[in-house]
């Protein structure tokens, strides 16, 4: 009866324990996948230490990683969903991978096409400065002599001229003040005023000497501070740019304005402040070389209306007649700029 009783004590414990030792069911988790692949170039060369950048699925921030010594790429821990891989590598062509869905637990192998070399564009700039242009355009102005042997600097056929530094405006002008030909004529302007007996200085060498200096001396001034001074304080171009072209009324009517007009170091027409005030210095300044007689506001306004006027007939003479007699030497061109592409 006990061994019974015992037997099925041991009967029920042991239903009990087994039941206690049966496993529980583990949760379901979503499994992670994973992508890689292998940076290659358009030979299958591997390419190391490119930039591998993962967009897309759940990811708030992109992820980053370097291609290793060989190629090789690999992004894990990975949940479901759509994403694309962008490639950059130093001196090839970025890729970037259509979008592709990763399932869940898969290890998805990214197939990478070739990348190739990179398309260089270079800019090769065989250029000059403003400086070295203006340089030249003023050499090639040195060199124009009405007739072959009458210096005709201050005047511009370029169709293209480039502003005038402030030395090149000072050497421009001085070249006119001090050449040969300046000084051949001073002395003929100066023989006509002793025949005319104007203005009041003796007669003879000395009054022709003195003429002479006061004939020099109205140009001098004028040419200076007309033609480099004022158009350095005030960034004019003191030069005639010639037109050329147009009916002959607009082109008599742009040859008389142009002592009043003038193009500034801007390209931009304005008002000619330096002819003007140069004239009006030139003229106040003789008043203190002339003739006592002759002194005053008569010789000012006199001188400074002489130079106003000569200024626009010179300007006539140049639009119409001096361009047919002057030798004009082209400039070179001077490239601008080559494009080479790869």
């Amino acid at each position: 009866m006990k061994w019974r009783v015992f037997a099925l004590v041991l009967c029920l414990s042991g239903t009990r324990m087994s039941q206690s030792q049966e496993p529980v069911p583990a949760l379901q988790m979503p499994q992670s996948g994973t992508i890689v692949g292998t940076v290659i170039d358009v030979n299958n060369d591997a390419i190391t230490n490119a930039t591998v950048v993962l967009q897309g699925g759940a990811l708030e921030n992109p992820r980053t990683l370097r291609s290793n010594d060989n190629g090789f790429f690999e992004f894990d821990n990975l949940g479901p969903a759509t994403y694309h891989v962008a490639i950059r590598a130093q001196g090839f062509a970025s890729w970037t991978s259509p979008d592709f869905a990763l399932n869940p637990g898969e290890y998805a192998i990214l197939k990478v096409n070739g990348l190739g070399i990179a398309r260089a564009l270079t800019t090769v700039t065989v250029g000059y400065s403003a400086e070295e242009i203006a340089t030249e355009q003023m050499k090639v102005e040195e060199q124009q002599h009405i007739l072959g042997f009458i210096p005709n600097f201050l005047v511009t056929y370029d169709p293209n001229p480039v502003p005038l530094t402030k030395g090149l405006k000072f050497q421009l002008a001085a070249k006119v003040a001090f050449n040969p030909i300046t000084f051949i004529g001073v002395g003929i302007a100066a023989g006509a005023e002793q025949a005319g007996n104007h203005p009041n200085y003796p007669e003879g060498l000395k009054g022709f000497t003195e003429r002479y200096g006061a004939v020099y001396a109205n140009g001098f001034s004028d040419i200076m501070i007309a033609g480099a001074v004022l158009p350095s304080l005030l960034h004019q171009d003191p030069r005639y740019f010639h037109r050329g072209t147009g009916t002959t009324k607009s082109r008599v009517l742009y040859a008389i304005t142009r002592p009043f007009v003038c193009k500034g170091d801007n390209g931009k027409w304005q008002p000619n402040y330096s002819a003007t005030g140069g004239d009006l210095a030139a003229a106040a300044i003789s008043n203190a070389y002339y003739p006592r007689s002759n002194r005053g506001p008569g010789l000012f306004l006199t001188n400074f209306f002489l130079e106003t006027g000569e200024r626009a007939a010179g300007n006539l003479a140049q639009e119409f007649v001096l361009r047919r007699l002057t030798r004009v030497v082209k400039r070179q061109e001077q490239p601008s700029g080559t494009e080479v592409g790869d």
